[in-house]
């Protein structure tokens, strides 16, 4: 939830000057908090490293420690020595204990929805996806859908629902992971759709939701490329367009919790039909529908719109590859519209690097050379290189791991704050 305002105090008429601060920020977690982020990145750390990190004394250190083994977060483990085996006491590290609890993640998208459970040390236990026939569905479909596949992967996992500590799930479209409401989703036939709360009472589990680009962010922040990162940017390319930021190492949402979404900025006025139901998004002119909108137009593929899009893009991209002038210009174009989107990225937020990722970034005429330098043409010339970028094409089972990381967030902010995770059951 975004920090609650504060009001000065007034004494003698002094209004004061700079910013208003809560007491607790967000940089400002409890020691506690800071202690267990801390083992938990670090897989296994001494209790010297950890007051050496923190800056704190070493006393603190062991304190805090034993309130965590106590509670049954984190575990002493026996730390490898290097060379000769010493004599004496062994060395201790701590690490988190991954029997703890147990979180699943799930991705819902157009085409499949996969689903992952992890264990609280965030190592993968089971994964599983059903297939599904694109276009929105309703609030109980979606539901049983979830029910469906959760009941699949924790089979999988060989454990009950009931073993679960809560559940982590991603929507396309515009989502307040906050208040649990799905505002706008391509999945979902209705608008401002309280997916959390009815997901929680069908599963009987803590569940959060949030869009699905803020969680491949997650996951690159948690298991990928931006774990020393402090500030970095993912562009998702798949049934839709999305971007989720990292800035200063948490996910940024904006004011309303629904920023970020690149692909909704205007690249042209009263230009190509979105499916978010407003003209000339970035989205309508790069994602997979956007593609085979071209296709069937410009090469005559009337007779191919009953086919899946995926089958439609494949046959683009053969064709393209074999040197088909209109396939290669189809996503040459779609290519100039990414270049646009991403220099403004680059423009408005300097990352220290952007990862393009999902299924599409097979489709390499949308990053290719031409593109990365239309790209360096529209960003700013301040005499420095530009941010990095990597392509990343992973599978939706990412998607899924970063909701695992959105519940594994959930369940331990709840517990080193001292709150309590609710099911809507309750």
């Amino acid at each position: 939830m975004p920090a609650k305002a504060i009001r000065p105090h007034r004494i003698d008429g002094r209004k004061g000057v700079g910013p208003l601060i809560p007491p607790l920020t967000e940089s400002q977690r409890p020691l506690r908090q800071q202690v267990f982020e801390l083992v938990r990145a670090a897989g296994l750390i001494p209790r010297v490293q950890v007051a050496k990190d923190l800056d704190v004394s070493p006393a603190t250190v062991t304190t805090i420690s034993s309130e965590l083994i106590e509670a049954g977060l984190i575990e002493e483990v026996a730390a490898p020595r290097d060379g000769e085996p010493g004599r004496g006491r062994p060395a201790v590290a701590l690490g988190v204990r991954a029997a703890a609890h147990r979180v699943a993640g799930m991705k819902l998208s157009d085409r499949e929805h996969t689903a992952v459970i992890v264990d609280f040390a965030g190592n993968l236990i089971a994964d599983d996806a059903i297939p599904r026939q694109p276009g929105p569905m309703s609030l109980i479909e979606i539901l049983d859908a979830i029910e469906t596949l959760l009941t699949r992967v924790c089979a999988k996992a060989g454990i009950d629902r009931s073993a679960l500590s809560a559940v982590g799930i991603g929507v396309p479209g515009f989502v307040d992971c906050a208040e649990g409401v799905a505002l706008w989703s391509s999945v979902l036939a209705d608008r401002s759709v309280p997916l959390a709360a009815a997901a929680s009472a069908r599963l009987g589990l803590p569940v959060t939701i949030d869009n699905d680009a803020n969680l491949v962010a997650l996951a690159e922040l948690w298991f990928g490329a931006g774990r020393s990162l402090s500030d970095f940017a993912v562009v998702t390319i798949e049934h839709g367009v999305g971007m989720g930021f990292v800035m200063n190492h948490r996910i940024y949402r904006g004011a309303q919790r629904v920023g970020m979404e690149l692909g909704h900025t205007k690249v042209q006025l009263d230009g190509a039909l979105c499916r978010c139901g407003q003209r000339g998004c970035l989205e309508a002119y790069i994602a997979d529908y956007a593609l085979a909108r071209e296709a069937t137009t410009a090469l005559n593929w009337g007779h191919k719109e009953s086919q899946p899009i995926n089958v439609l893009l494949e046959s683009l991209y053969d064709h393209a590859k074999a040197g088909n002038a209109t396939a290669k210009s189809i996503f040459r174009r779609a290519g100039r519209y990414l270049a646009v989107g991403l220099s403004n990225v680059v423009n408005l937020f300097d990352p220290s690097l952007i990862i393009l990722s999902g299924e599409r970034m097979r489709y390499d005429y949308l990053y290719a050379a031409e593109t990365l330098d239309e790209m360096d043409n529209l960003t700013i010339n301040t005499g420095r290189p530009r941010p990095p970028i990597e392509i990343h094409a992973w599978g939706d089972l990412l998607w899924a791991h970063g909701a695992a990381a959105l519940a594994l967030s959930a369940v331990t902010e709840a517990i080193l704050t001292g709150q309590a995770l609710r099911t809507a059951a309750e």
